[in-house]
């Protein structure tokens, strides 16, 4: 059975974060497993305000030695981190079980915003992590602060952005664009290799249930790689996978909801 692992938030609304992590782990036929770094939690009395929970050190660390040591991965993600002491550990783990599928998902923004959670924080993912990633998948906000450019808003723009994260030492960008590009009628994100940039396109669903979409991008991409997939492939199949996924999303409440990670059964191939 291929194991996957991802080190990230637990979204208590089971949207996005490990939660959708696993579910997407779950539907790639792979054996998924969790070191759970902060409890972020909703608050309904307060426009659904975002409140996060960093677990402490030592339960973090308790949880990698279970997975990494006790167990083993062929693949593995991180999401929100938290704290800079979840990275260090993450970069310690990665590194000294030697993962070579790594996918970084650099969370630095709760959906929807615009500023960075913790700018200390993102420098210190960027410096330990991303070396060690086989591929990393900003969204596009993010990708503006790991290349140190305004957010990107063109194709053109997130191909610069794309170079200089290539060049900072990870050998696969990918940038997701999804809805949020200037003019554009589709759904489209960007994979760079270092050689070439390629265009992955999908149709644009215009719905507001989009919550988690990002996790569960990453999750699926580290799932192809565990299963073999090439790093393109993984890609392009995990776009057909969140595509197919928000088509089916749905309403939990009046402020959010999530894809449907289980849609592809009725139209993945």
């Amino acid at each position: 059975m291929i194991k996957l692992a991802t080190i990230a938030g637990s979204d208590a609304s089971g949207g996005a974060g490990l939660e959708a992590d696993l579910k997407t782990f779950q539907e790639y036929g792979v054996y998924g497993m969790a070191a759970v770094t902060v409890i972020a939690t909703m608050n309904p009395d307060n426009e659904w305000g975002h409140e996060v929970f960093p677990l402490d050190e030592k339960t973090i660390k308790s949880q990698l030695d279970t997975v990494f040591k006790g167990i083993g991965v062929d693949a593995a993600k991180t999401g929100m981190l938290a704290t800079n002491y979840a990275v260090e550990l993450s970069a310690e783990y990665l590194k000294k079980y030697n993962v070579k599928n790594y996918v970084l998902d650099p969370v630095m923004v709760c959906k929807g915003g615009n500023i960075a959670l913790n700018p200390e924080l993102n420098n210190l993912i960027i410096k330990k992590l991303l070396p060690l990633a086989k591929i990393i998948t900003p969204n596009l906000f993010e990708a503006g602060q790991i290349a140190n450019v305004n957010t990107p808003e063109t194709l053109e723009e997130i191909k610069e952005a794309a170079k200089i994260i290539h060049g900072m030492g990870v050998p696969y960008v990918f940038i997701k664009g999804g809805s949020k590009l200037k003019d554009e009628q589709s759904s489209i994100d960007i994979f760079y290799d270092g050689k070439e940039f390629l265009k992955v396109e999908a149709e644009l669903i215009k719905t507001r249930w989009t919550h988690g979409a990002g996790c569960t991008t990453a999750a699926a991409i580290a799932a192809g790689l565990g299963i073999g997939l090439e790093p393109y492939e993984a890609v392009t199949r995990a776009k057909k996978f969140i595509t197919l996924s928000l088509r089916s999303g749905f309403q939990l409440n009046q402020w959010v909801g999530p894809g449907n990670p289980s849609a592809w059964r009725k139209g993945f191939n």
